[in-house]
C-alpha cells in the first residue's frame, strides 16, 4: 500500500511539474507573441485582398488552404531553423531580424509612396491575364502562402529573440504556440472580416425587424472604411516594428547613439506633460520616431530593391523580362 502511495505521489509531482511547464510555455508565448504585434497587425490587413474578386463561397476555402500553408511555413519550414540558429548560431538572430526590420521599412515605405505616387502592377496585370478561377486561385494562395513565408519568418524570428525559458524543449514549445496561435488569431480574423459584408447583406435583406436591417445596411456601408484603416494601421505598424527592429539591432551591434537619443526625446516628452500622461506620451512618441526612420530608410531602399535586388531575383528565377 505504501508503494501505492509513493507512486501516485511521484506521479501528482510529475503532474506539477507538467502543469507548471505548460503554464510556463503560456506565459512565455504570451510575451513573445505580444512582441510580434506589428506584423500581425500587417499580415491580417494584407490577407483580405486575396479574396477579392472570387465567389464568396471560395473565400473561406481560400482562406482555409492560406492558413494552412502559414502554419507549414511556421513548424515545419521555420521553427527548425529558428531552433538550429538559436542554439548553434545565436549571432546570426540580430542580423536576420534586422533584415526583416528592412524588409518591413521598405513594404511599408513602398504603399505610401504608391499613395503619393500611383503606378501601375505588373500582379494585377498578371492576375487579369488569367481567364480561368481555378488557375487564378491558386495562383492567389501561392502567392499568398509565399509572401506568409517572410512574415512568418519576422514573427518567429522576433518570438524568438523575446523568449526567455530554460531549455530548448521549452523553447520549441514556445514557438510552436506563438506560431498556431498567430495563424489563428490572423487567418480567424481575416475570415471573420472578408464574410463580414456576406453577414451585413443578409440582414439588410432577411433581418424581420428594422434595426436588424438598419444593423445589415451598416455593416455593408463599414466593411470598405474598415479595410481602408487596417491598411493604414497595418502600414504604420510595419514601419513602426521595423524601424524599432533596426534601431534595437543597431544597439546590440555597438551601434547605440540613434537609440539612446531617441530614448532621451522620448523620455523628455513625456516628462513635458502632466504626470498621468507620461507613459503614454513617452510610449507614442518613441513609436512615432522608430516610425519616421523606417519610412526614411524604407524610401531609401526602394530604388534599391527595384534596380539591384529585384532584377537579380528575377534572373537567379528565369523570370527577368526579355523587353
Amino acid at each position: 500500500m505504501s508503494g501505492l502511495l509513493a507512486l501516485l505521489d511521484d506521479v501528482a509531482g510529475i503532474a506539477k511539474v507538467a502543469a507548471a511547464s505548460v503554464d510556463d510555455v503560456a506565459a512565455a508565448a504570451g510575451k513573445a507573441g505580444a512582441k510580434t504585434a506589428g506584423v500581425i497587425i500587417d499580415d491580417a490587413a494584407v490577407t483580405p485582398k486575396y479574396v477579392q474578386g472570387f465567389a464568396p463561397a471560395r473565400e473561406l476555402p481560400i482562406i482555409w488552404r492560406i492558413a494552412r500553408g502559414s502554419l507549414f511555413n511556421k513548424l515545419i519550414l521555420l521553427l527548425p531553423v529558428a531552433m538550429l540558429l538559436a542554439n548553434f548560431a545565436p549571432l546570426l538572430i540580430t542580423p536576420l531580424l534586422m533584415l526583416g526590420g528592412a524588409y518591413l521599412c521598405y513594404e511599408g515605405a513602398e504603399k505610401i509612396f504608391h499613395v503619393l505616387f500611383p503606378h501601375g502592377s505588373h500582379v494585377i496585370e498578371e492576375d487579369m491575364s488569367i481567364k480561368d478561377p481555378g488557375h487564378l486561385e491558386e495562383q492567389k494562395v501561392k502567392g499568398a502562402i509565399k509572401t506568409d513565408f517572410i512574415l512568418s519568418a519576422e514573427i518567429m524570428t522576433i518570438a524568438l529573440a523575446a523568449i526567455e525559458v530554460p531549455n530548448v524543449w521549452m523553447q520549441a514549445a514556445t514557438l510552436a504556440v506563438v506560431g498556431i496561435g498567430v495563424t489563428v488569431a490572423v487567418y480567424g480574423s481575416v475570415g471573420l472580416i472578408v464574410k463580414m459584408d456576406d453577414v451585413g447583406l443578409f440582414l439588410a435583406k432577411n433581418a424581420p425587424t428594422p434595426i436588424g436591417r438598419g444593423l445589415g445596411n451598416g455593416l455593408v456601408k463599414f466593411m470598405p472604411v474598415l479595410m481602408k484603416i487596417l491598411s493604414v494601421v497595418g502600414t504604420a505598424a510595419m514601419l513602426w516594428v521595423g524601424g524599432s527592429i533596426i534601431i534595437h539591432g543597431l544597439e546590440v551591434l555597438g551601434f547605440g547613439w540613434l537609440g539612446h537619443h531617441i530614448h532621451d526625446w522620448a523620455y523628455a516628452a513625456g516628462h513635458a506633460v502632466s504626470e498621468q500622461w507620461t507613459g503614454v506620451v513617452e510610449w507614442v512618441s518613441k513609436a512615432t520616431m522608430d516610425g519616421v526612420f523606417g519610412l526614411a530608410l524604407g524610401l531609401v531602399l526602394i530604388p534599391f530593391a527595384t534596380k539591384v535586388i529585384a532584377p537579380l531575383l528575377g534572373a537567379v528565377s528565369g523570370k527577368s523580362k526579355a523587353h
